[in-house]
């Protein structure tokens, strides 16, 4: 059975901005001081799946910008275009039947291209594990992350430690009993201390014809609606009749729209160093802080500053006493909030598409 992935690079990672933007999100950055997060996500499948079989699902405002970063491994016939977002079912539909017509006896990973993982190999003994357990069952496969802190950013998997799935000695999954959505503080620190939860990663593995069976039974309107036109996306008129069909597709991501409702459900507990870098506040698990708490990057000077993140991409920034605050500089705008409120930074954005500025976005 051979097995693909797929990339997920459409998002606006408006949460970090202003050095997030439409055309270059955060998941075409440099932010861990290694390589743009895309390749860094493609690296660490590599060696379990094989580039060719690495799909890139991305939409038309960035593919330009992804075609310059990407790492020229994947080939371009694999970089799959829409047309807008839809969210992340749409997204898994699309490059799923793409992976079916090629190869009907095939099982795929699914990934967000924007994740920070700090222990490769653990990641990818459990990446291996979930790809035996999906290799040999019909069981939809998610990775669920052992908490560190009672996140209120983050959804949680609630699983049954009583219902072991072992395929091989290296990992073991368990049956799932919920999905929760993002808890308040005082949920978030029960779930924590009954050791039953666990960070929902949004990263999955599954056989293709499981998926796309759960997609005809859960969410009919995307399958049929893609389905009609399969045949016909890579010819001339491919690309305009996947527009007229995206218009229709409902916006739903893949955790509402099946994993909820799905009944064949498990989940592998991880502990790889996983983050989302979600925000300007999550670069700590990815830049280990200086002594004073401070993460810093560009020109800067900081006087009795502590537990703060400076950014700058260009001008001198300087910091006199400040204390768990966020300072990011570009060439066009500049960032200033408490980290307490960096979760708010997408209003920014907001903002500014009510005020027109579109210039900025």
């Amino acid at each position: 059975m051979k097995r693909y992935g797929v990339i997920m690079a459409g998002g606006g990672g408006t949460r970090f901005w202003p050095l997030s933007r439409k055309s270059k999100p955060k998941q075409f950055l440099n932010i861990t001081g290694e390589d743009t997060m895309i390749n860094d996500t493609i690296k660490r499948i590599m060696d379990l799946v094989p580039p060719e079989q690495i799909i890139i699902v991305t939409n038309k405002a960035q593919e330009l910008t992804l075609k310059k970063v990407l790492m020229k491994e994947i080939p371009e016939e694999n970089i799959l275009v829409e047309p807008f977002g839809r969210n992340t079912a749409a997204c898994i539909a699309y490059a799923s039947m793409i992976i079916e017509k090629r190869d009907k006896d095939s099982c795929i990973g699914v990934f967000p291209s924007d994740h920070y993982i700090k222990n490769v190999y653990e990641f990818q003994k459990v990446l291996d594990a979930a790809f035996c357990i999906a290799e040999n069952t019909d069981k939809l496969i998610t990775m669920g992350i052992n908490p560190t802190f009672p996140s209120t950013g983050y959804g949680y998997i609630k699983f049954d430690k009583e219902s072991p799935i072992k395929i091989n000695e290296i990992k073991t999954a368990y049956e799932v009993k919920e999905f929760v959505e993002k808890p308040d503080v005082q949920k978030a620190k029960q779930y924590i201390e009954s050791g039953d939860y666990l960070w929902n990663s949004g990263m999955f593995v599954w056989k293709t014809r499981v998926i796309l069976n759960n997609f005809e039974r859960f969410l009919p309107r995307i399958y049929y609606k893609l389905k009609s036109i399969i045949d016909v996306l890579y010819s001339n008129k491919g690309y305009e009749e996947l527009e007229k069909v995206y218009k229709e597709l409902p916006d739903i991501s893949i955790d509402y729209g099946i994993m909820e409702r799905a009944l064949d459900v498990a989940v592998i507990p991880c502990d790889f160093g996983w983050s989302d870098v979600g925000s300007w506040d999550s670069l700590g698990s990815v830049i280990p802080p200086d002594e004073n708490g401070n993460i810093i990057r560009g020109e800067h000077v900081e006087i009795e500053t502590k537990n703060s993140i400076i950014f700058s991409n260009g001008r001198m920034v300087a910091a006199v006493g400040l204390e768990d605050m966020i300072v990011v500089e570009t060439q066009d705008a500049i960032l200033v909030c408490p980290k307490r409120k960096a979760q708010d930074v997408k209003k920014v954005v907001e903002q500014l598409k009510k005020i027109g500025r579109e210039d900025l976005l």
